[in-house]
């Protein structure tokens, strides 16, 4: 590993028991459909007791409301931002820690083995809500600067840790957080990567159809026209599309998958009792935007899969489709890039491994840093996706020490410093 003194005194100084700590106590506090502001100030309260300069404020809906990259599918009565500055001695390059606070829902409680909101330890791995996605991620930003601190080392460029709200609807507190002026030279979105870096991320699009037959008693069931029949239908077509839109993906970022841009159907509701033939079915979905693809496009290519269908019923009756749900854009900067090579070389410094380079399937709040503020940006961070979103969600231990670890470094070395 290629460390001096001081850099290995600040990784020294990250201790696992204090991140686990805090982690468990951010867990505990939900924040979910819409409830973020307990978990904002809390995180802001900390940020403060690190000796961080805090900047909090109430977001303006109404405003962001008109600006083109707005998203937000779940409706709030407030929300909260969150940025935390460690000011530089001089005006080196500054870096930005990005994280969101708010998760998805817990489901089914029975389901857990562990309870979600308590941030269980097991032998080497924690267990709760958000460990993964993505509170993990933003306490290793926030040690990662305590770490600096305690050591004193004073740098040279602005260092700043953001918790934002709203990322998992589309992403409204990292869109307000940019547009109140909070940019730097560079970024760091500690989204679960397995501890990859990842200088892109596929764009997603949220989609409603509503889709029409005609009732009958179910003894007659020829006489009707199943609304679940011509679903199966268009289920179909919208697998052959994704078929075609993933034909001849050759990007070295995401070699790994088979489907790299997928197309899901999660929901279904169709038909009223089992004794007559379902009038009426509402299916959403979601649709993976290839990198550097306009939303719009990506629109398009669903509206021509769904209006191409020949079946006659359909043709005479077409669905109705709504982009009613979330949008996030896809995002990426060069791979080159200054920041890439600064986190790629402090994970192998850290680590004593090389670090991999891969696009993520998911979308994130990087696409406000790059394409609403212009801000180069990557994600990386501890967890693996896959254990995101589902009961008994969690993290390895080592992943989140290594994730603190490597961001300390990075900002040691991208922001420069000036020994005490």
């Amino acid at each position: 590993m290629h460390m001096n003194d001081m850099e290995r005194r600040v990784l020294k100084s990250i201790n696992t028991d204090s991140v686990l700590e805090y982690l468990q106590e951010i867990v505990s506090i939900p924040s979910y459909g819409g409830r973020e502001s307990s978990a904002q100030r809390n995180v802001a309260a900390k940020l403060r007791e690190l000796g961080l300069n805090v900047d909090i404020w109430d977001l303006d809906f109404d405003t962001l409301r008109s600006h083109p990259g707005f998203s937000m599918s779940i409706q709030r009565e407030e929300g909260l931002g969150v940025v935390g500055t460690l000011k530089g001695t001089e005006k080196d390059r500054s870096l930005i820690f990005n994280g969101h606070i708010d998760t998805v829902a817990l489901g089914k409680e029975e389901n857990w083995r562990h309870p979600p909101l308590e941030g269980i330890v097991v032998r080497d791995r924690i267990y709760g809500r958000g460990v993964a996605d993505m509170k993990g991620g933003l306490c290793c930003a926030i040690y990662a600067a305590k770490a600096i601190i305690d050591v004193g080392v004073k740098l040279k460029g602005d260092l700043s840790i953001q918790s934002v709200i709203g990322e998992e609807d589309g992403g409204v507190g990292a869109l307000s957080t940019v547009l109140r002026g909070h940019i730097a030279d560079a970024a760091i979105v500690m989204e679960p990567t397995e501890g990859k870096v990842a200088p892109a991320h596929s764009g997603a699009l949220a989609f409603t159809v509503e889709v029409s037959g005609r009732s009958a008693h179910a003894c007659i069931r020829e006489e009707g026209v199943s609304a679940i029949e011509k679903f199966i239908i268009l289920f179909k077509a919208l697998r052959d599309l994704e078929t075609r839109r993933n034909k001849g993906i050759d990007d070295p970022l995401y070699t790994r998958y088979g489907i790299p841009y997928p197309i899901n159907v999660g929901t279904i509701q169709g038909g009223n009792w089992p004794g007559s033939v379902p009038e009426s079915l509402v299916f959403q979905g979601r649709v993976g935007v290839i990198v550097g693809e306009r939303v719009k496009d990506a629109r398009r290519s669903v509206e021509e899969a769904i209006a191409a269908e020949t079946d006659p019923w359909l043709k005479e009756n077409p669905p109705r489709l709504d982009w009613n749900g979330y949008q996030f854009d896809s995002a990426n900067i060069e791979t080159n890039h200054p920041i890439v090579e600064k986190v790629q070389r402090a994970y192998s410094d850290a680590t004593g491994k090389q670090a991999q380079l891969e696009g993520m399937t998911y979308a994130s709040d990087m696409r406000h840093l790059v394409n609403t503020g212009g801000v180069p940006t990557v994600l990386f961070g501890p967890g693996d996706v896959r254990q995101a979103h589902t009961s008994d969600e969690y993290v390895e231990i080592e992943g989140l020490v290594t994730a603190a670890r490597v961001l300390a470094l990075t900002a040691l070395r991208f922001c420069g410093y000036e020994e005490p």
